[in-house]
């Protein structure tokens, strides 16, 4: 089988039940940032870092492609068994962030992304999933989006950022913390 197929070539594509729709529709965006950011959770993954957060990461990027079927699909016409995702998804995370921020210090200040490598790669993963939870949001005011997709992406942005903290926390890499200017 080819993997391409030519049927793009003139700015449409086709949702899971076969809607077509131009390639800058919303839908189409907010899929394809989700799918964005699921490769920067695998660049987090492919990093030195604990093992348990590395397991973490591949269920969440599970997850991300649990909604990238979800926000692909056509809700009027998918006929399409597509995954669920559940609030004990979401719960996941909040344990996963209530864990690791236990062995943090108090946050006193905004933090400047950066660091190491991992650190910012985490920070530039947490940016993507704002943006992800923006156009999902938008969608959601046009169309039929689960609304649990927002939740855990909204949550999602808030587990990579107290990642970057541990992992910080854990190299002994000093915080950037932003002292502004008066």
């Amino acid at each position: 089988m080819k993997i391409y197929t030519k049927t793009g070539d003139k700015g449409f594509t086709s949702l899971i039940g076969g809607t077509r729709v131009p390639k800058h529709h919303i839908r189409i965006e907010s899929y394809g940032t989700v799918d964005e950011l699921n490769s920067y959770i695998g660049l987090i993954r492919d990093q030195d870092i604990d093992a348990n957060d590395k397991e973490v990461l591949k269920q969440i990027q599970d997850r991300l492609f649990t909604i990238g079927s979800s926000l692909a699909a056509d809700p009027e016409r998918s006929k399409m068994v597509i995954p669920d995702l559940y609030l004990s998804d979401v719960e996941a995370l909040e344990t996963e962030i209530d864990n690791m921020n236990e062995k943090l210090p108090p946050l006193k200040h905004f933090i400047l992304p950066g660091g190491s490598n991992v650190i910012s790669f985490c920070h530039i993963a947490r940016c993507v999933c704002r943006r992800a939870e923006r156009i999902t949001v938008q969608l959601a005011e046009e169309s039929t989006v689960d609304e649990k997709v927002n939740i855990y992406l909204n949550r999602l942005s808030d587990y990579l950022f107290i990642l970057a903290r541990k992992i910080a926390n854990v190299n002994k890499i000093a915080e950037n913390q932003w002292i502004p200017r008066v």
